[in-house]
């Protein structure tokens, strides 16, 4: 691999390469050595950016934690619209796309990663799973003030429901993503006690 390779947004180019990786080989497969290959650059530009490979890793997961909050802003603009289970099932396809579905067995595996990842952010150490419970749990905390989930729901306890139930849809990703009507089903169940519905 030459090692003049100039790459203008390095960091960038380097978390696109290990995102490529991730997703081609799961978590075993990501090395310095396979996300400077995939990069085509010299191994020493990583370490020029970053003091070790867990502190790339902090980063980039940092940074595709940071890419979910785009999407949880969609969710909250759909509060008051559509109906409630279609619009988290919507959100959930979305928040446990393949990029955040492959990191969080990589955070769950990597002890030093999770350490570091608490020291980076309060309450960090499982990131993407945390972004996406506090998308879900500020939506429906949104529709209860509405009055379209009814007033003494457990607003911490649906959370809990959907996105745990959510990530073992996604996390087996071998026979592909679950069905929109599989996620939907899920919703459904976990949201029958509290949704509102309009009188006939």
């Amino acid at each position: 691999m030459p090692t003049g390779v100039h790459l203008r947004d390095a960091r960038q180019q380097l978390f696109d390469a290990a995102e490529r990786v991730l997703l081609r080989d799961g978590p075993n497969g990501l090395t310095s050595r396979a996300v400077t290959d995939e990069a085509a650059c010299a191994k020493g530009v990583l370490h020029r950016h970053f003091t070790d490979f867990d502190a790339f890793l902090v980063e980039l997961v940092l940074d595709r934690a940071a890419q979910l909050e785009t999407q949880a802003h969609a969710l909250h603009e759909t509060v008051g619209t559509g109906t409630v289970a279609d619009n988290l099932t919507s959100a959930l396809t979305t928040l446990f796309g393949p990029v955040p579905v492959a990191i969080i067995p990589l955070i769950t595996f990597r002890d030093e990663l999770r350490a570091r990842l608490r020291q980076a952010r309060p309450g960090g150490g499982i990131a993407i799973l945390a972004q996406v419970s506090t998308a879900v749990s500020a939506y429906l905390a949104d529709e209860r003030a509405m009055g379209r989930i009814s007033a003494d729901a457990d607003i911490d306890s649906l959370t809990l429901s959907l996105v745990g139930g959510g990530h073992l849809l996604f996390a087996d990703r071998d026979p592909g993503p679950p069905t929109t009507a599989t996620v939907h089903k899920l919703v459904t169940t976990v949201l029958a006690d509290v949704v509102q519905r309009r009188p006939r």
